[in-house]
């Protein structure tokens, strides 16, 4: 969905501080919550996405920008930002920062045994990079979006069954996981933000989660979004996913001891993000009860 709408004069206005070619035409893209996306198909043949961070603030942009890039210029298939004439990665206008991206075809990549393989694979990659000194520590959707919802319920004296169960699982879990490896992990490899073609993955995206983290959580976290079906795990794709993980980076078998603890917080943590998001953030919606869908994967029982 599109917050910000745009016309020609805007995107061509954003174009000229670029050395691309003009613009054909502009164009719309699905999805997004936080941002608004379209396409913009150039004179030489050339498309780029153009996109608008309506929800962060220029600081938290500049943070996922420069991320991205670094990503980039290490190996991991993502598109690198575009910079401008003035050489930032961004552009201000009406208060807000865009950006341009180079856009990748393909379609989001399957939950199918050769796919999972590859996207193991490629998380893999991702978490034997060396960390940036600027690297996030904290996890949005985790403990610190808990904490937030905590307070407003708090105050507003508005307790609701979710949110006690979500203090009560979350202070349960939050001692049980020691020292375990931590790097840069992306933190929502879920279906819509992975590009993939002929069963491989083409290109990872919207890195906006991206953190020093506990590797075996984001695994686990892409499980959570690649790997259920009807609301129920599915173990192949499980089994798929951390062979294709394993034939580049094995886990400690502290890593493997701690997959069903890590997987209950990846859990609450998309239950929380869609609390946020759609009962308190954007409410009446049709999605206002989709947290509901993570909170009754809580009871089922996991191939790990």
């Amino acid at each position: 969905m599109a917050y910000t709408e745009v016309s020609l004069e805007d995107a061509l206005e954003v174009i000229d501080c670029t050395n691309l070619s003009d613009i054909i035409s502009i164009q719309k893209l699905p999805g997004g919550w936080a941002n608004s996306n379209y396409i913009l198909q150039l004179k030489e043949g050339e498309k780029v996405v153009l996109k608008i961070w309506d929800e962060q603030s220029i600081e938290e942009v500049e943070y996922l920008l420069d991320m991205t890039s670094y990503l980039s210029n290490n190996g991991v298939p993502t598109p690198e930002p575009i910079r401008f004439n003035n050489g930032k990665l961004l552009f201000l206008k009406n208060n807000l920062a865009w950006s341009l991206l180079p856009f990748t075809e393909g379609n989001w990549l399957k939950s199918n045994p050769s796919s999972l393989y590859s996207l193991g694979q490629t998380q893999a990659n991702l978490h034997m990079i060396k960390s940036p000194p600027w690297l996030k520590k904290d996890f949005s959707m985790g403990y610190k979006l808990f904490q937030k919802l905590f307070s407003i319920a708090e105050e507003k004296n508005e307790w609701t069954d979710f949110l006690y169960l979500l203090k009560k699982e979350s202070t349960k879990l939050k001692d049980n996981f020691g020292k375990l490896p931590r790097g840069i992990i992306h933190g929502d490899l879920f279906p819509d933000n992975v590009i993939g073609m002929n069963d491989e993955v083409k290109s990872l995206l919207d890195f906006e989660e991206t953190c020093n983290g506990i590797l075996a959580f984001d695994l686990v976290m892409t499980f959570v979004g690649f790997g259920w079906e009807n609301n129920l795990p599915v173990a192949n794709h499980w089994y798929s996913l951390l062979d294709g993980y394993q034939s580049v980076r094995k886990l400690t078998e502290q890593e493997i001891s701690a997959l069903p603890d890590l997987h209950r917080l990846a859990t609450l943590s998309i239950a929380a993000w869609r609390y946020w998001q759609f009962v308190i953030n954007l409410p009446n919606t049709e999605h206002a009860n989709r947290y509901l869908e993570m909170t009754d994967r809580l009871d089922k029982e996991l191939p790990f």
